[in-house]
């Protein structure tokens, strides 16, 4: 999948619509609105989920091409930051990041 090309496509198509490309704050709450009809649509056994999910990625591409970020490179790169990332339990039982247990007793 080229996620370059991708985010370039939905671009157009928000300008070939006349829908924002320059409001982010706008797009920031429009893609959140995706992920949480995602997890209705989850929640409730609905068909749709893929979809909205979908909804939710065509969110993600648009605001990376509006703020000329390869999504599909930070993806490679977080992945390949997050396998060598080291979670042990804090002092309640919950994981989180080793780092973070600093100054935990």
């Amino acid at each position: 999948m080229d996620t370059k090309k991708l985010q370039k496509e939905v671009y157009e198509n928000k300008v070939r619509h006349g829908f924002n490309v320059t409001d982010l704050n706008m797009e920031f709450c429009l893609a959140h609105g995706e992920l949480s009809e995602a997890y209705i649509a989850w929640l409730k056994k609905y068909d749709d989920v893929g979809e909205e999910l979908a909804d939710t990625a065509i969110y993600l591409l648009g605001i990376s091409e509006m703020l000329n970020i390869d999504l599909g490179k930070e993806i490679k790169l977080k992945i390949a930051k997050n396998k060598n990332r080291i979670y042990k339990e804090n002092n309640k039982g919950v994981l989180v990041k080793e780092d973070e247990l600093i100054g935990e007793v």
